[in-house]
């Protein structure tokens, strides 16, 4: 692939271009390769298990979201998904046109909207699932199970360190400030 540098490649070249630097080394490596490794499951998953189904790798996580919690708010959907509502409005209305999403009424409240999977979203999550697990195997295949399990506790680590402080840590440095608003189609870094 034109472009494309090896995991090895770049840390070297980081390592060149920041070496006057005082930095915390290993803290940098460990944000960096989360993001290199999230981005290069994406790429695999979506080229492989969901392209299939002519599901994004976006649709696919709404998809899951409603299949494990059931029929959601947008809200609560968007949230759960990493995404903006505007974003969510989007990928439902073409989830809904392939007639894997329901898109409902709030019984109390009508200015609120529901999401829920249709029996073909059922369906093709059942089916879809256990290959993209095949796949989340694949990706991890040199890795032990041990290794596997660590992996995910120092993840989780990282996702509770953010829920737990990292709202007061960005009110800290933007003195108060509200955060800029999110703009649709772009995922937010905590």
């Amino acid at each position: 692939m034109a472009g494309h540098r090896s995991i090895v490649e770049t840390e070297r070249a980081v390592q060149a271009k920041l070496s006057g630097f005082r930095l915390q080394r290993e803290q940098m490596a460990a944000v960096a390769n989360i993001h290199r490794a999230a981005a290069a499951v994406r790429s695999h998953l979506e080229n492989s298990v969901l392209r299939p189904s002519e599901l994004t790798w976006t649709g696919f996580v709404v998809l899951w979201v409603l299949w494990i919690w059931g029929e959601s708010e947008t809200w609560s959907v968007a949230e759960e998904a990493g995404i903006s509502k505007g974003t969510l409005t989007g990928i439902a209305r073409t989830l809904e046109s392939r007639g894997l999403v329901t898109r409902s009424i709030h019984p109390e409240d009508g200015r609120r909207v529901l999401l829920s999977l249709s029996p073909e979203g059922e369906k093709l999550m059942e089916d879809l699932f256990p290959a993209f697990n095949t796949e989340e195997a694949f990706v991890v295949s040199r890795l032990t199970v041990d290794e596997c399990r660590q992996l995910a506790d120092g993840l989780r680590a990282v996702v509770a360190q953010l829920e737990e402080h990292g709202e007061g840590r960005r009110r800290e440095l933007l003195g108060g400030a509200e955060p800029a608003p999110r703009r649709s189609g772009r995922r937010s870094r905590s």
